[in-house]
């Protein structure tokens, strides 16, 4: 029993890491976007009215 808690907490710190990892992505990549003012979604996905 103790091997297998040892390893879902080792999973379980994998997996936040990668959660943390991705939001930093996420934010630097939404910041890029926003200085090169490319951050017009809505216009890319709605054809021109």
């Amino acid at each position: 029993m103790g091997k297998r808690k040892r390893k879902n907490r080792n999973t379980q710190i994998w997996v936040s890491i990668g959660a943390v990892v991705l939001i930093i992505l996420l934010i630097l990549w939404l910041t890029m976007a926003d200085l090169w003012g490319d951050t017009d979604v809505a216009a890319a996905v709605m054809p021109m009215l």
